[in-house]
């Protein structure tokens, strides 16, 4: 079967607060707080600094950064962004939801820029996108909502199926809201969805273990930082049950997937970085939304 992969742009960036800044070094330094590990967020690093390039900032001449990934154990966050608040950072570019999260509940002075997969009001981390107020601002990648038309996909590659498989890491901010998603679309286009939880290494085999016992007609992995550190793994697993399986990055599908649809991810991180560039040289904005266009590839 000829292997697809959707890749479209969902999310928008809320304005940024007027906040107040301590003042700077001659070379600030950006703290980068990742819940992935560093191999995993290779391709969003890249495109971050070229964001920070288009707007002047070289890595090593003007500007540092200062780097914490927490290799997907989510109970490390909290103590990172501490540590950067401590250093002091200029800023802390927030990748991934309990990033951000912990992020906020370090400080509130120092201005912290998101790149989340959900909404970012609903959780709590900003007021409004138009007015998110306080020292938070970001991108939504807005991945919650499209669990459905992955699930459309998936009966467009093939039609017969019935029940579906899907992946968790119930532990995540993404699960509750795409879970829901999920199953109100299944509802709709006559599913039937079946829940997995993978919240640890050791419960991904046991969990495609259980999987396989209910030989299910196809998979729905969902988006979150613990899984898509884990994509290679996923994507063998999956191909051993021998059955069509959606992803929500287009990494899973270079690693062998079979499909995805999500957010262009780099185009997002570019545009965070030409962000933080701004908030660098103390510009303020009243709306900032992203400009790149969804596309496709095949």
């Amino acid at each position: 079967m000829k292997r697809r992969q959707f890749i479209t742009l969902l999310g928008g960036a809320a304005a940024w607060p007027l906040a107040a800044r301590a003042q700077q070094p001659a070379m600030p330094v950006i703290g980068y707080l990742s819940a992935f590990s560093e191999p995993q967020a290779a391709s969003q690093l890249v495109a971050f600094r070229q964001g920070l390039n288009d707007g002047g900032f070289i890595e090593g001449q003007n500007v540092s950064i200062e780097f914490q990934w927490a290799d997907g154990q989510y109970d490390r966050l909290p103590a990172m962004a501490a540590d950067l608040v401590r250093r002091p950072v200029a800023l802390i570019l927030a990748q991934t939801p309990p990033a951000a999260i912990a992020a906020k509940a370090a400080t509130t002075t120092v201005p912290i820029v998101f790149v989340v997969g959900f909404d970012p009001v609903g959780a709590g981390l900003v007021t409004s996108m138009g007015r998110p107020g306080g020292n938070v601002t970001g991108f939504s990648l807005q991945q919650t909502d499209v669990a459905g038309k992955r699930l459309g996909l998936l009966r467009d590659l093939a039609p017969k199926v019935s029940v579906v498989a899907m992946l968790v890491d119930r532990i995540s901010p993404n699960a509750a809201p795409e879970i829901a998603d999920a199953q109100a679309a299944a509802k709709t286009v006559g599913l039937q969805l079946k829940m997995f939880n993978a919240s640890t290494p050791n419960e991904i085999n046991g969990a495609f273990a259980a999987i396989a016992d209910q030989h299910p007609d196809a998979l729905l992995v969902s988006s979150d930082p613990f899984l898509a550190n884990r994509r290679e793994e996923l994507v063998g697993l999956a191909a051993r049950l021998g059955i069509p399986a959606v992803y929500t990055q287009r990494e899973f599908v270079a690693a062998g997937g079979l499909i995805s649809y999500g957010t262009n991810v780099a185009k997002v991180y570019r545009q965070a970085g030409i962000y933080a560039g701004r908030i660098l040289r103390g510009q303020s904005q009243r709306t900032f939304r992203s400009c790149c266009r969804p596309h496709s590839n095949w």
